[in-house]
């Protein structure tokens, strides 16, 4: 079989996904809305072979073993079964992108390999399975196969829960900052943090309820292409997500004392006249919603509290691509 080449780009949620209903097939328990960007993304590369005798699996030059290479020989076997496929498969993946530290990698990295591997098994899938698919993978893969805004839908089943365009052209003035302040592997990763905020934490329904109101706030702010309010209820959502980690048992935070140094940055800025407003998934990267016109000033009052190496500017970006 040919080998296959797909790129997809990372997303950050404006309003998060945070909890599973169904662990197995990652149902959430909240429909989300994210923007995908141009500048993070990650090219994946796959080949079946009937020479290998298992799968060859390689991100960013080494060789994946252990828990990391079973979930993607695992999200694999979902896709040998649906194209009656036996082989084993070589995967070549490379993250522009910081792997594990709240960027959104294992979207990108789902999206592409779901792109990729689903095309070198023969399958030739529309969008819409391409992103029921991906979510298998990882949830917030979902929303990557789509550029510009995008809404995972909860669904209720693995046929109604995948991502739809909302708005895939983004034809007003959006953009993002991401503060990259730790690109090291988190503590605690996405996926067992919720687990233990979904079972212990006694805000978990009210976050769940907040996050419903603030996705109908959310596609009205984007339809009326108002920054402002746009950046009002992503910062509050994305602040409700982590009132949830605070209040586990035992309790946790993606927190650093970076993070909280650069929201302070971006409300003293707010202060002053400029338009910007944080977000931040789990992980402990702070990503600046803005301006374009504004950024060059913006990205002046953050370079007195963070170098410029740590400062990535990024646009809307496109969806998922064969190369």
């Amino acid at each position: 079989m040919t080998a296959v080449t797909a790129r997809a780009h990372t997303n950050i949620a404006l309003i998060k996904y945070w909890g599973k209903l169904d662990q197995k097939l990652i149902i959430p328990q909240n429909s989300s809305l994210s923007l995908t960007l141009d500048q993070f993304y990650t090219d994946t590369t796959v080949q079946f072979s009937p020479k290998l005798q298992q799968d060859q699996i390689q991100l960013d030059e080494q060789q994946l073993t252990g828990p990391a290479a079973e979930r993607i020989s695992h999200f694999l076997n979902l896709i040998r079964q649906q194209a009656h496929c036996q082989q084993f498969a070589y995967v070549d993946s490379t993250n522009h992108v910081p792997t594990a530290a709240g960027l959104a990698s294992s979207a990108s990295g789902f999206a592409a390999l779901a792109a990729a591997a689903s095309r070198a098994a023969g399958l030739r899938l529309e969008r819409p399975a391409l992103s029921r698919l991906a979510r298998r993978g990882s949830g917030s893969a979902t929303r990557s196969i789509y550029g510009g805004f995008v809404e995972w839908q909860q669904g209720h089943d693995d046929q109604t829960s995948l991502a739809i365009p909302f708005s895939e052209e983004v034809d007003f003035d959006i953009q993002m900052i991401a503060i990259v302040l730790n690109n090291q592997q988190k503590r605690v990763s996405s996926r067992s943090g919720m687990a233990e905020v979904v079972a212990t934490s006694p805000y978990y329904p009210a976050w769940v309820k907040a996050a419903n109101a603030d996705l109908i706030g959310m596609k009205q702010a984007i339809l009326k292409k108002d920054i402002n309010l746009i950046g009002q209820i992503a910062e509050s959502n994305a602040m409700k997500m982590h009132a949830t980690t605070l209040s586990a048992n035992p309790p946790f935070t993606y927190f650093e004392p970076k993070s909280l140094t650069a929201m302070q940055v971006i409300q003293n800025l707010r202060q002053d006249g400029y338009s910007c407003y944080y977000t931040m998934d789990a992980g402990p990267n702070i990503k600046v919603i803005c301006s374009a016109k504004e950024t060059p000033a913006i990205l002046e009052r953050l370079g007195h509290f963070f170098d410029q190496q740590q400062l990535l500017v990024a646009k809307p970006g496109p969806g998922v691509q064969y190369l």
